[in-house]
C-alpha cells in the first residue's frame, strides 16, 4: 500500500506519515478551485463545482466559456454563494457555476476570474450512449494477421492481405473482421513482439506493410530487384515456410527494403511528396516518434537508462545513422497508413468494418511512456488479483495510467489513443473495461497477490468513450469476462457499450444448473472463445464429461442437434445457438471452422508456449475454397437474417 501511495505521490515513508499525507490531500483538493475535468451530458447546461475561500463569499464572478476550435461561447456574471465546510481550520465556501444554453458536443474550456487569479476548467460536452449501428445482427470473422498467410505473402500476412479478407467476408455475407492490435511493436531492441504490450498505441507496426504496393516501387529499381530475387527474396519465402513467425529476421528482410524506399522517396522530388507533409502536418507527434526509434537503435536498450538529455526530452539524432533511421521510421509510418487506410476503406464500401483491439498497457520502454511521462505512474505495474486460475494474481508488467496525471493533461493520451483506432475502425473492443473504474496495480518486484486497487473517473472515461465513438460513428465492445463488479455493466449498459458474451465462459460450472447456455444478452458480441481461451476444439476435448452432457443436452432441447454429437456437430450446433441469438454482433474464429486444437496464447505462462507467433494451419486460399468453412459461414450468415 505505501509503495502505491509512493507511486501516485503521496508524501509518505511509513504507515505513520498517511494521516499527514490524508491532511495534506485534502487540502490541496480544497484550494484547487475548480476540477481539471467537468462532464456535461447531452449538452445540457451543467453545473459546475466550485471551491473558494471563505473570505471571498458573496462576491461576483467572471465566467466565460470557449468551444472547442476557438470560438467563444459566452460570457456571464456568478456569484460565490453556498454551503460552508471548515477545512483543517480554514473556512471554505462549496459554491456552484451553471452553465447557461445548451452545449455542441467538444472539448471546451470553461474560466473562471476569481480573486483577480485565472482558473479553467476543460468542459467535455457529450452524447451519453456510444454510436449505436443501423445495422442489426451483424456477423464476422476473428483471425491474428500474423496467423493469416496467403500465396501472395512475403514472410508474414500483410495489410493487403487483411483487405482480401476482408473482401471475402463481406462476400460471404459478413460485416467485419476482428484482429488482434496491429500497434507498433519492438521487434529488434528491446524484443517484445507481444500485441498487448506495444511499443506505441499512438502508431502501426510496419512488420504489415505490403512491399508490392509501396507506389515508390513502380520507380525504384533497387528495391523492386530485392523483392524479385536474391537473398532478401528467398530469406521471405523460406519464413513465410516456418510454422511460426520469426518477428525479427522477418522485419530485418522487410526493413531493408522499406529503407531503401524511405531513401529513394527522400532522394528523389515527385508528387507524393505533398501528400507526406501533408501526413505529417496531420500527425505531429510523428517526428518525435521517429526520432525516438532512431535513438532506440543508437542505444540499443531501455530509454530509463539512456543519458539525459535523451532520457528526458527529445532525442538528438545522429546526423547519419540517426537521419536515416528517423527517416526510415517516419517513411514506414505514412505508408502503414495509407495502406490501413485503404483497406478500412474496402471495409466501409461494403458496410463492414475493421475490428480493433485497445490494449490496456504499453511496453514501459515504449514511446507512450518516455513523452507522456505524466500520465503513467512509475514504480507500479498493472494486474490482476488472486483468482481460482492464477491464485498468485497476475502482475503483467506495464505502468498504469496516472488517474490524476491523466486528468491534468485534460485526457490528452487516452483521446490520442482512442482517436488512433477510431478513425479507421468500425468496432473497438476495451480490453479490460473495468479499467474504466479502477485497476489493479501492483509494486515492482512483488508478486501478484501484494497488490491493491486504484480508482479512475469513470464519468470522465465514458464521456471521453462516447463522444469519440459517435465522432467516428464506431461501436465500442466492452471486454467484461470474468469476476466483474455489477456497477461496471450497469455503466455499460447505460453508456451504449456492447459485452463480451463468451460461451466457453458462460458454461455453468455445476453439470446440474437449470441450463448449460446462458442467455445471449442483445447488446452483445458474441463468440465461442477469444485469444485469450484455447479453441473450441481443445476447449470440449478437455470439459468434463458431466459438463458436457450437460451442453449437449441444452443444445438438443433447442432443437441444434442431432443424434450425432461428434465434435464437428456440436461446434456446429454452438455456433446456430450464437448466431440464432439475438446479439447484435457475432464473431467467429477462423480456426474453429477446421477444428485447431493449439492456442494463439497461454496467459500465465512464458515459454511453455509460442505466444503470438502460430501461422494458422490452413492458407487463405485453402480455407476460402473449403466446404466446410464456406458451408459453416453460409448457415451462419442465413441465421442472422432470419433469426
Amino acid at each position: 500500500m505505501l509503495a502505491v501511495l509512493q507511486a501516485m505521490g503521496a508524501p509518505v515513508g511509513g504507515w505513520d506519515d498517511v494521516p499527514g499525507a490524508l491532511r495534506h490531500r485534502l487540502q490541496e483538493l480544497w484550494r484547487r478551485p475548480l476540477e481539471p475535468v467537468t462532464v456535461v451530458w447531452n449538452g445540457r447546461s451543467g453545473r459546475v463545482a466550485l471551491r473558494a475561500p471563505a473570505t471571498l463569499a458573496g462576491r461576483t464572478l467572471h465566467c466565460s466559456l470557449g468551444i472547442e476550435g476557438g470560438e467563444p461561447f459566452g460570457e456571464w456574471e456568478a456569484a460565490i454563494d453556498g454551503r460552508r465546510i471548515e477545512v483543517e481550520g480554514v473556512t471554505y465556501v462549496e459554491a456552484a457555476i451553471d452553465i447557461p444554453g445548451t452545449l455542441p458536443g467538444g472539448y471546451h474550456e470553461l474560466s473562471v476570474d476569481m480573486g483577480g487569479d485565472r482558473h479553467t476548467s476543460m468542459v467535455v460536452s457529450s452524447p451519453r450512449v456510444a454510436a449505436q449501428p443501423d445495422r442489426d445482427r451483424a456477423w464476422g470473422v476473428f483471425l491474428p494477421l500474423y496467423a493469416l498467410r496467403s500465396g501472395r505473402s512475403l514472410g508474414v500476412a500483410d495489410f493487403t492481405d487483411l483487405e482480401a479478407l476482408l473482401r471475402w467476408v463481406r462476400e460471404s455475407g459478413g460485416q467485419t473482421v476482428a484482429t488482434l492490435p496491429l500497434l507498433a511493436a519492438f521487434l529488434d531492441e528491446p524484443f517484445d513482439p507481444s500485441p498487448y504490450s506495444p511499443a506505441s498505441r499512438l502508431f502501426w507496426n510496419e512488420l504489415y506493410v505490403d512491399l508490392a504496393t509501396v507506389p515508390e516501387m513502380e520507380r525504384c529499381e533497387e528495391a523492386r530487384s530485392m523483392l524479385a530475387s536474391g537473398p532478401v527474396r528467398s530469406e521471405l519465402e523460406a519464413l513465410l515456410d516456418q510454422p511460426l513467425v520469426d518477428y525479427r529476421r522477418t522485419m530485418a528482410a522487410k526493413r531493408s527494403v522499406l529503407e531503401v524506399l524511405a531513401a529513394f522517396f527522400f532522394a528523389t522530388p515527385g508528387r507524393r511528396r505533398e501528400a507526406f507533409e501533408s501526413f505529417v502536418r496531420g500527425n505531429p507527434a510523428v517526428e518525435h516518434y521517429a526520432r525516438f526509434r532512431a535513438a532506440c537503435e543508437r542505444y540499443r536498450r531501455p530509454w530509463s537508462t539512456w543519458p539525459s538529455p535523451e532520457r528526458d526530452g527529445l532525442p538528438a539524432v545522429d546526423p547519419e545513422a540517426g537521419e536515416r533511421s528517423a527517416r526510415y521510421h517516419l517513411y514506414a509510418q505514412w505508408v502503414a497508413t495509407e495502406q490501413l487506410e485503404r483497406a478500412a476503406g474496402e471495409a466501409g464500401r461494403g458496410g463492414a468494418g475493421l475490428y480493433f483491439d485497445l490494449p490496456l498497457g504499453v511496453n514501459p520502454s515504449g514511446y507512450d511512456v518516455w513523452r507522456e511521462r505524466g500520465s503513467f505512474l512509475d514504480g507500479i505495474s498493472a494486474g490482476a488479483p488472486p483468482d481460482p486460475f492464477f491464485s498468485g494474481g497476475q502482475n503483467w508488467g506495464f505502468p498504469p495510467l496516472s488517474p490524476e496525471g491523466i486528468r491534468g493533461h485534460r485526457y490528452r493520451y487516452p483521446i490520442a489513443c482512442l482517436r488512433h483506432l477510431l478513425r479507421l475502425a468500425g468496432v473497438v473492443r476495451i480490453d479490460h473495461v473495468m479499467g474504466l473504474h479502477r485497476l489493479f496495480v501492483v509494486p515492482d518486484g512483488m508478486h501478484g497477490d501484494h497488490g491493491v486497487y486504484i480508482r479512475y473517473r469513470p464519468d470522465e472515461m465514458y464521456a471521453i468513450l462516447t463522444l469519440e465513438s459517435r465522432r467516428s460513428d464506431t461501436v465500442i465492445v466492452g471486454e467484461d469476462l470474468g469476476v466483474v463488479p455489477s456497477y461496471v455493466r450497469r455503466a455499460m449498459s447505460r453508456h451504449g457499450l456492447y459485452r463480451s458474451h463468451v460461451l466457453q465462459v458462460e458454461i455453468p460450472p455445476d453439470p446440474d444448473a437449470p441450463d448449460a447456455l446462458a442467455p445471449v444478452p442483445r447488446s452483445s458480441v458474441a463468440s465461442l472463445n477469444t485469444h485469450d481461451l484455447p479453441p473450441f476444439a481443445a476447449f470440449w476435448g478437455v470439459l468434463d464429461e458431466s459438463r458436457r452432457r450437460a451442453v449437449i443436452a441444452a443444445l438438443r432441447r433447442r432443437g441444434l442437434l442431432g443424434d450425432r454429437s461428434g465434435d464437428r456437430d456440436i461446434l456446429e450446433a454452438c455456433l446456430a445457438y450464437i448466431a440464432s441469438s439475438p446479439a447484435r454482433m457475432v464473431v467467429l474464429n477462423l480456426e474453429d471452422l477446421w477444428l485447431e486444437a493449439e492456442p494463439q496464447n497461454v496467459p500465465g505462462t512464458t515459454d511453455q508456449h509460442p505466444h503470438w507467433t502460430r501461422r494458422a494451419r490452413l492458407a487463405y486460399e485453402a480455407f476460402r475454397s473449403s466446404p466446410e468453412v464456406a458451408g459453416t459461414l453460409q448457415r451462419v450468415d442465413r441465421m442472422r437474417k432470419q433469426s
